[in-house]
């Protein structure tokens, strides 16, 4: 694993931890973006891991080149990941977006749905792979 990756496999980690926090607290919406972060962050740390990095005009990890390599690269064509994660980053970034720019709240169930979305797809890619 390289240093890089490691990096955001632990913000993830303390995405989701943030995540489950906001919920014990009440705070959906902010649970619902820690938990989008959690998956996105550790999307990243995947596709490092798998040699694949951000577009050399930008050099960052824009939210839907990292849902298209992910989805599109490491599980539809290597298979590296259960198909059971696939819908999760693009699920979670459209409630983030309610949760940070729309009129509504996010309420409590979608809040702990995202919150066990998050911590399936990070145990999915923090699971050990023989190489």
């Amino acid at each position: 694993m390289s240093d890089r990756s490691t990096v955001y496999l632990e913000k993830a980690k303390e995405s989701l931890a943030g995540a489950k926090s906001e919920l014990a607290n009440r705070r959906y919406n902010n649970c619902a973006t820690r938990a989008y972060y959690t998956c996105f962050q550790a999307a990243i740390h995947a596709l490092l891991e798998a040699g694949i990095r951000p577009p050399r005009e930008t050099d960052r990890w824009g939210h839907e080149f990292v849902q298209a390599r992910f989805n599109g690269d490491l599980i539809n064509r290597r298979k590296l990941f259960a198909v059971d994660v696939r819908g999760a980053l693009e699920q979670l970034f459209r409630l983030r977006v309610k949760a940070d720019y729309g009129t509504d709240h996010v309420p409590e169930v979608q809040a702990a749905r995202a919150v066990r979305r998050a911590e399936a797809f990070i145990a999915e890619v923090a699971r050990p792979r023989g190489r």
